[in-house]
């Protein structure tokens, strides 16, 4: 059984999912990052060992996600790949006809257009946390609840109140005020969830045109209260993906198993075994050039395995030490 596994390792969340040779999921690990990339890469797996078939062989591996290039050297990788086409190869796996991809994670949000199937224009929003994973989860705690309990309450509401979600400073005291106010919980949430819709709508669309289909994708796909508030804002309906939470590493795995087919090399794979091997990240200021990149590098044994982060490749060709 021929296996290719894809990688999205993110600042909140790591994901890996395996493929087989008719592009079907067959195991998929989610993870906490929890500042522990390296640790979680292992860990993640450790668990999808256990998952696939024994006789399963991997012949590809690819990795995306903010710490792709980690990722790529603690597995060895035979792709290194950007989220922007890692999430739309795989929406377009699921949903052939997408236009439009909404992808909100952990700590950043995307939108991405596609058209004939090739990307044509893309968002992504960095600056601010309003509306992403991390934020929903803080204020459902702050309000004592899961996130699945916040999810049920925003689908409940009837008389959603109005929030400011341009911001999560100002966001969160605004739910103070109305709750002091004594709104109800549900209508609370449920403004919360249509602010930050707007917000998503305002700042990463902002100047693009948003036709349909419109896949939503990405960690937050699981909030009901955010989908529906998409479908409200959007007036129409909007699909969710089956595994919408690790799309990035099905995309990632999709792209690895096409540059593999037209290749007569065996893959680059670690095995398994990389979940045991220690690793040491660091990383360090260049002074090379005025620049001063900050360049990372992962070390095994005493040994320099790679490093990365500059803007040119001074570090990485090994032409100082």
């Amino acid at each position: 059984m021929k296996v290719y596994l894809g990688i999205d390792v993110g600042s909140v969340t790591t994901k890996l999912a395996a493929l087989d040779e008719s592009k079907e999921l067959v195991a998929s690990v989610y993870l906490p990052t929890a500042g522990q990339p390296v640790t979680m890469v292992q860990e993640g797996l450790k668990q999808l060992k256990q998952q696939i078939p024994s006789a399963a062989r991997i012949c590809g591996v690819a990795t995306t996600g903010s710490a792709r290039y980690l990722a790529g050297v603690l597995t060895g990788a035979d792709l290194v790949k950007n989220e922007i086409t890692a999430h739309a190869v795989a929406a377009l796996h699921y949903v052939p006809a997408v236009r439009t991809i909404i992808e909100i994670g952990g700590q950043d949000s995307k939108i991405i257009l596609v058209q004939d199937g090739v990307v044509t224009d893309f968002g992504t929003n960095t600056v601010c946390a309003a509306g992403t994973g991390s934020f929903l989860d803080h204020q459902a705690q702050r309000l004592g609840m899961t996130i699945e309990e916040f999810s049920r309450k925003a689908l409940v509401s009837k008389n959603p109140v109005r929030i400011a979600g341009r911001c999560t400073v100002f966001a969160e005291s605004d739910m103070v005020h109305k709750q002091q106010m004594g709104h109800r919980t549900e209508d609370i949430v449920y403004g919360l969830c249509r602010a930050l819709v707007r917000n998503y709508l305002s700042s990463v669309a902002a100047g693009k045109i948003i036709e349909f289909p419109v896949v939503f994708q990405g960690g937050v796909a699981f909030n009901q209260g955010m989908v529906r508030a998409f479908r409200e804002e959007l007036q129409r309906d909007i699909v969710i993906p089956p595994h919408h939470e690790v799309m990035g590493a099905i995309g990632a795995a999709l792209l690895v198993q096409e540059k593999m087919a037209g290749s007569t090399d065996d893959s680059r794979f670690k095995g398994f075994a990389a979940g045991e091997i220690d690793y040491q990240t660091s990383s360090f200021e260049c002074h090379s050039c005025p620049n001063q990149c900050e360049m990372a590098q992962v070390v095994s044994g005493g040994k320099v395995l790679a490093r990365w982060g500059g803007r040119c490749d001074i570090w990485e060709t090994g032409s100082q030490s």
